[in-house]
């Protein structure tokens, strides 16, 4: 009897829909020649796209109007370096400050500069109704929401709100590295088993220390898990594109 071996796809992320790389502006890049050595990680892991996602929160003094000219400084020193990583627009907003941001602001830190999905930061701890209503007043706006590393939200009904969320037109996006951490694994796959991982991110804030501008090992972790084997070019490329672009999205799973 022959032993029969998965093979997984080769697959490449189109967009890192979630990176903190614009330079000295929250806890990400440290300055400009960290966030370019960043640009090369995401090179090298053959990511052609990168969303700058800065914290949009209370702690973080992030004003929004600065960061196209904060992204254009980025993306011409990026070529400067020789790097043909793109960077797009972007930002991570918390829930607790969506309230505080006019209509103009959202659409100007939307995946890819897209207008329409808004990466979501929940309230620490077990996610709760505040979730819920904030998907629900992003809809009321015209937008829709990817909510960001659900790995820091452990609790028995975990997959249950975030269930509930996709329901209410919401996609989730996990961070690659639990993907591949001895530690995370398990809850990790758990949740892709569930079907409740639609795209990667890197959450990277840096080139020196801490999770990295990569994806494709993350994805191969995928490649063996129902019911994303089946769909890992949609996880990787297909929807990520989408987001960028600010169209609809209907997960196939």
């Amino acid at each position: 009897m022959r032993t029969q071996i998965a093979i997984v796809p080769r697959v490449h992320a189109a967009v890192d829909l979630h990176c903190h790389i614009l330079p000295g502006i929250d806890d990400g890049a440290r300055d400009m020649a960290d966030a370019v050595a960043m640009a090369r990680q995401a090179e090298a892991d053959a990511i052609e796209r990168v969303c700058a996602t800065p914290h949009i929160r209370h702690d973080h003094d992030v004003r929004i109007r600065e960061l196209p000219e904060r992204l254009s400084e980025l993306s011409m020193a990026i070529r400067a370096a020789g790097c043909r990583t793109r960077v797009l627009p972007g930002g991570e907003v918390a829930v607790t400050a969506l309230d505080g941001l006019d209509d103009d602001e959202l659409r100007a830190v939307s995946l890819g500069g897209g207008g329409r999905w808004i990466l979501l930061e929940p309230a620490p701890g077990p996610l709760d109704d505040s979730l819920d209503d904030a998907v629900e007043r992003l809809r009321d706006r015209g937008l829709r929401a990817l909510i960001a590393h659900p790995e820091r939200h452990p609790a028995a009904d975990l997959v249950e709100r975030l269930e509930r969320v996709v329901q209410r037109g919401a996609l989730v996006q996990a961070t690659a590295a639990f993907l591949t951490d001895e530690t995370t694994r398990d809850g990790m796959l758990a949740l892709a088993r569930a079907g409740t991982i639609h795209v990667l991110g890197s959450d990277a804030h840096s080139s020196h220390a801490g999770r990295p501008v990569a994806l494709k090992t993350a994805l191969e972790a995928l490649g063996g898990v129902p019911p994303a084997a089946s769909h890992l070019e949609w996880i990787a490329q297909t929807a990520p594109d989408a987001i960028a672009r600010g169209e609809d999205l209907t997960p196939p799973f």
